[in-house]
């Protein structure tokens, strides 16, 4: 047991090093040695877990995605809300997903493939939307999956220009106004009336995800995962 925590910590050590190295330069300007040099490990250590830079690359890209599932809610839009404001949240905080998103958006790395993020975040969308529709939540004319499409292409805009702009400082803002203007053609409005679109929820989910997981981990050795 103790040999794969070692192993489960040098592989969590390479991805990290590979974030940092890949949001500061790029797919292409990044190098396996610059990645090893940052993550303090052997080029064996490095191999025994990623067999290429585009393997370590997707590794990174996987990795935005572990917390796309949050506390279930009575109203699934809200769960969408949350999912959306969570995103932006970590986008703030979390260098792992700032590489990966920098990774997506990249569009100098030709050869790797970067749909991987885009179509699991339509999934997780559309799923949701089904359950709203279920629900009663949605107006007739709503397709789930093109809604999630278009959702999920206008949430990609929004953070680059944030990160254009503001290096992210205006993210939840900006997040909070797509929202605002997509939902209502979206969603009935008995249902906007009850859902909280405040710039803080993505810190608020975030809290309620790190205490669940305290919570069933209280000597803190687990790993944090998300809640279902």
């Amino acid at each position: 047991m103790a040999k794969q925590d070692r192993a489960i910590r040098t592989r969590q050590t390479i991805l990290s090093a590979a974030a940092k190295v890949f949001e500061q330069r790029g797919y292409q300007a990044a190098t396996i040695s610059e990645i090893l040099t940052t993550a303090g490990v052997t080029k064996g250590a490095l191999y025994f877990h990623f067999e290429s830079k585009d393997d370590l690359a997707q590794g990174v890209l996987a990795e935005q995605d572990q917390r796309l599932v949050v506390p279930r809610r009575a109203c699934r839009t809200q769960e969408l809300v949350d999912v959306v404001m969570l995103h932006a949240h970590r986008l703030q905080t979390d260098p792992m997903v700032r590489a990966g998103v920098r990774l997506s958006l990249d569009q100098q790395a030709h050869e790797l493939d970067r749909s991987g993020p885009f179509l699991r975040w339509v999934g997780v969308l559309d799923q949701l939307l089904h359950g709203a529709r279920t629900q009663g939540e949605l107006l007739p004319h709503v397709v789930p999956t093109e809604t999630a499409e278009v959702l999920v292409g206008s949430f990609a805009g929004v953070q680059a220009m944030s990160q254009a702009v503001s290096d992210y400082q205006d993210l939840p803002d900006r997040v909070c106004a797509l929202l605002r203007h997509m939902l209502p053609t979206v969603v009935l409005s008995s249902v906007l009336a009850s859902i909280d679109l405040s710039r803080t929820r993505g810190a608020v989910v975030l809290a309620e995800l790190d205490a669940s997981a305290g919570a069933a981990d209280p000597s803190g050795l687990l790993e944090s995962q998300p809640v279902g």
